[in-house]
């Protein structure tokens, strides 16, 4: 079993910036993606950006709408972080921490990212 706990959501206006973080804990060792996605109200829940570790890759997937506005990092199998810049209203949402571990995969319980002037 892995926890994940997210932090860093808030209320900030059009244009600004969030660092939201997510910390695991449990059986961590196992952890071979980590990655944010998010659901804004009425429409389904969407990558929004996702870093391997199998095999120490880092390699990295972002969704369209947020790229080169986002970066997604890790600390190990610890912490996985979504830096978020050039926030706009379409980015309200709740943003949720998965990691994948083996064939099993483990959600935060969300955090809410509401982007308004």
């Amino acid at each position: 079993q892995v926890q994940l706990v997210e932090s860093g959501g808030g209320l900030v206006q059009p244009w600004g910036s969030l660092r939201l973080s997510c910390a695991a804990s449990g059986s961590i060792s196992s952890i071979n993606s980590m990655g944010w996605y998010r659901q804004a109200p009425g429409k389904q829940r969407e990558l929004v950006a996702d870093i391997a570790i199998i095999c120490s890759s880092g390699n990295t997937v972002y969704a369209d709408s947020v790229k080169g506005r986002c970066t997604i990092s890790r600390d190990g199998r610890n912490a996985v972080y979504l830096r978020m810049n050039s926030l706009k209203p379409e980015d309200t949402a709740v943003y949720y921490c998965r990691v994948v571990s083996g064939t099993s995969f483990y959600w935060g319980q969300g955090t809410q990212v509401a982007v308004s002037s």
